[in-house]
């Protein structure tokens, strides 16, 4: 028998011994597999800390149609991670004395039309301009193969000037015509193209060979590319396989119009934009104090933080239990990227993704389990699966495949926004990709039914049912669901006033 000694010295051992749990690398790992099984992550995943690789890995397809694999070495387009190469510029145009931050645009672009915009508005995306399709959409009605690019850009404004949509500093919107006119301030106080200032004062110094200029026009209009991820997208919520967003033409021949470049104009790998951030941490492209003030929420004229949270280039996380942390995401049609550092810990998170939007989100959730945090297993979309069943075998078969999926809740969750965007997607009215009209009535109508029999208690389930049934011509129906809608929720104006329509009244 063992003596109390020998078992209180036999417990402190124990408590010594590593436990079997898993490992950070084991958790993001099983994070991953998990979304890749839920169909909800095609692409790169690179975690590091203190210069040392903790997770990389490549999922899914760089090309859905062939079934190329994504790799390590695979290049994607980094959309508005762009802007930081273009914010970054500008800094370093600050450090050599040659523009100040709280200057005026017009003083570096004399004819910009709008005095009191500020650099530094342009950077936190404060400065109030309207988008820039709002300068050139008319005259690219006129002119449809004409092909807008930075040197139309103030001829164009000037020409069409907007008022602004608020006063700089007063709001602030995330929109791409900051970084166009940065762009073009670089050029000017440089003198060299954008192109050519960003390679020779940011992707060399930075050792980044495998990042290169290719502009969106050419991103979606050359069919064939190597070494390449192409964006795709989910047509429908219905859909089971995403298609190459090179092949909708309505993306084409937008971005086959507008040429314009400072905000989404690179391709680049994951290790590179590691290169990136490890350039940042030695100081190689800008000085600390600088990065500093970059790092800092830009205040409004109210003294309140922008919106978004944007310093200058960054934006800022508002939730700095873990430390400090600064990002930039982009996203295109088909694509998201993000570049997630946590500048305390000395921690970054670099993620693409070439068929969902949702890098961003991931890149927390990593940066979380990287800091032991608990994070959510995820959980696959009912209703996306139900709209697959129903489209291919029909309203029995999702009613049975929609119960088998309700009593798993440990992988699958339910969504009533999700069940009614799905059956506004098979009624045709929201068509964002601009594709011929398809109006599958009957595949709505079962869907909106389904989810008033899930959330009976749902004034809106009742509103989209009543108008489903009344673009099929049931009106009698219709009215029901209305009368029903309303019940439920007396302030419903607008289903007043169609019930009116339908009694006649």
């Amino acid at each position: 028998m063992m003596n109390k000694m020998a078992f209180i010295f036999y417990l402190l051992i124990l408590k010594e011994l590593p436990v079997s749990a898993q490992t950070r690398q084991e958790k993001i790992g099983d994070y991953f597999q998990a979304l890749v099984n839920n169909q909800q992550f095609s692409g790169n995943v690179l975690v590091v800390e203190n210069d040392t690789v903790v997770y990389q890995k490549s999922f899914g397809y760089a090309d859905h149609t062939t079934g190329t694999p994504n790799t390590p070495n695979i290049t994607f387009p980094i959309a508005s991670i762009t802007k930081i190469f273009t914010a970054t510029a500008i800094l370093q145009l600050k450090e050599k004395g040659l523009l100040s931050i709280s200057e005026p645009v017009n003083r570096y672009l004399p004819e910009f039309p709008y005095p009191e915009v500020t650099v530094g508005h342009l950077l936190s995306h404060t400065s109030g301009l309207p988008p820039y399709n709002a300068f050139f959409d008319k005259d690219k009605k006129e002119n449809p193969d004409r092909v807008f690019t930075n040197k139309d850009f103030i001829p164009g404004v000037v020409l069409n000037r907007k008022p602004l949509i608020y006063q700089p500093g007063e709001k602030g919107n995330y929109d791409n015509i900051n970084y166009l006119v940065l762009a073009l301030i670089v050029e000017k106080l440089s003198g060299k193209t954008y192109g050519n200032y960003i390679k020779k004062n940011i992707l060399q110094p930075a050792g980044m060979k495998e990042t290169s200029l290719f502009p969106l026009p050419q991103q979606f209009n050359r069919p064939e590319i190597k070494n390449y991820a192409y964006p795709h997208v989910y047509l429908h919520l219905y859909d089971k396989a995403p298609v190459r967003s090179n092949s909708i033409p309505y993306v084409k021949e937008y971005w086959h119009a507008y040429g314009f470049r400072g905000f989404a104009d690179y391709v680049s790998t994951i290790n590179d934009l590691w290169k990136f951030d490890q350039a940042l941490y030695k100081n190689t492209l800008l000085k600390q104090q600088t990065l500093d003030d970059a790092f800092v929420p830009v205040k409004l004229n109210n003294g309140q933080n922008n919106s978004d949270n944007f310093g200058l280039g960054w934006e800022v996380e508002k939730d700095s239990s873990i430390g400090k942390m600064v990002y930039h995401s982009g996203a295109a049609m088909g694509l998201s990227s993000n570049i997630l550092r946590n500048v305390t810990r000395h921690q970054t998170v670099i993620i693409f993704d070439n068929t969902h939007f949702n890098a961003h989100e991931n890149a927390t959730k990593l940066m979380m389990l990287l800091n032991d945090q608990k994070v959510d297993r995820p959980k696959r979309s009912i209703a996306k699966l139900y709209g697959n069943v129903l489209m291919t075998k029909g309203a029995a078969a999702a009613r049975e495949a929609l119960d088998a999926f309700r009593k798993d809740t440990a992988n699958y969750y339910l969504s009533e926004d999700e069940m009614n965007s799905l059956g506004y997607d098979f009624t045709g009215n929201n068509n964002p990709y601009h594709l011929p009209e398809q109006h599958l009535y009957k595949q709505a109508i079962e869907t909106f039914k389904t989810n008033v029999n899930l959330f009976p208690n749902s004034w809106n389930a009742y509103d989209s049912y009543a108008e489903a049934l009344l673009a099929d011509g049931q009106k009698e129906e219709a009215r029901k669901m209305y009368q029903r809608s309303i019940e439920l929720n007396p302030k419903n104006e607008n289903g007043k006033k169609v019930l009116q329509q339908i009694s006649g009244r």
